[in-house]
């Protein structure tokens, strides 16, 4: 990797974080920097006493006869899980349709961690011509299982609040922010959402919907490149690439507070209007 490279990253990555601070740094979260550039945004640093000396022959088939680790494959371990992400394959920006799109992401692992302990990405299903795409957030452990978005109890909330519109999952397209599960269902990192929301971008850019309805703040502030919090931003419509968009409460913030399911139904009321009459136009 080019220092250039590495540069334009690190500003591209403080300037996500300047727009879209969701979370205070601290400084026990401050990382020690090394000479070596190619480890600059590295998640997990060797300290020197982890650092083993080359050994010499007989030294090292000691160590292997008491049956410890070979020294060179633990060091070999540790640069595996701290190197630079690999780049997937550009193809996906000129494919031709979903299905092609999905294949050619699928082992995706610009975000290491997300890689090595997600079980598939959760590109996304529905109707790819559809009029609605629901956007939400990152998929959980029930999605992370089945390879789809919203299958979970939200999920089933969600199926329940198109239903009482009037619409059902198979004639709208549903697709999260991020395309694999993040740990323990923690909320996205600005930097997984920086690697993650191109895709989301071609897939709207393919499927051209009418209308968005993006639930959460991390899908309604990544499409909206806004800081607002998500109470400011409900209750009326938004531009996304001329895409009219409503932005309401995600079902799983409903399961934890109901209160806010009566703003949801008035916003997804709305929602459906705005739908009816670009229809009958």
């Amino acid at each position: 990797m080019s220092k250039k490279k590495i540069i334009d990253d690190t500003i591209n990555y403080l300037k996500y974080y300047k727009e879209y601070s969701n979370y205070q740094v601290f400084s026990d979260e401050l990382k020690i920097l090394t000479d070596d550039p190619v480890f600059l945004l590295r998640e997990v640093s060797i300290k020197e006493k982890d650092v083993i000396p080359e050994e010499s022959g007989s030294e090292k088939e000691s160590i292997l006869s008491a049956g410890q680790e070979d020294p060179e494959v633990k060091i070999i371990k540790e640069k595996e899980f701290i190197s630079e992400p690999v780049s997937v394959s550009e193809d996906w920006k000129n494919c031709s349709s979903l299905e092609e799109f999905e294949d050619l992401i699928k082992n995706c692992d610009k975000c290491r961690l997300l890689a090595g302990t997600r079980k598939q990405i959760v590109f996304g299903t529905g109707n790819p011509d559809a009029d609605v795409v629901v956007v939400g957030e990152a998929p959980g452990a029930d999605e992370d299982s089945q390879g789809k978005p919203f299958v979970g109890r939200a999920g089933k909330l969600l199926t329940d609040i198109l239903k009482a519109i009037n619409f059902t999952r198979e004639e709208v397209y549903i697709c999260n922010i991020l395309k694999c599960r993040p740990p323990d269902n923690r909320n996205p990192e600005p930097g997984e959402i920086v690697n993650c929301e191109p895709y989301l971008f071609r897939q709207l850019e393919m499927i051209r919907p009418k209308l968005i309805l993006a639930v959460g703040a991390f899908a309604a502030q990544t499409l909206l490149r806004s800081k607002e919090p998500l109470g400011k931003l409900r209750g009326k419509f938004h531009l996304y690439n001329g895409i009219k968009m409503m932005v309401t409460y995600h079902p799983a913030a409903l399961l934890r507070n109901p209160n806010w399911k009566r703003p949801t139904w008035e916003d997804v009321q709305l929602f459906r209007k705005e739908y009816d009459l670009l229809i009958k136009n």
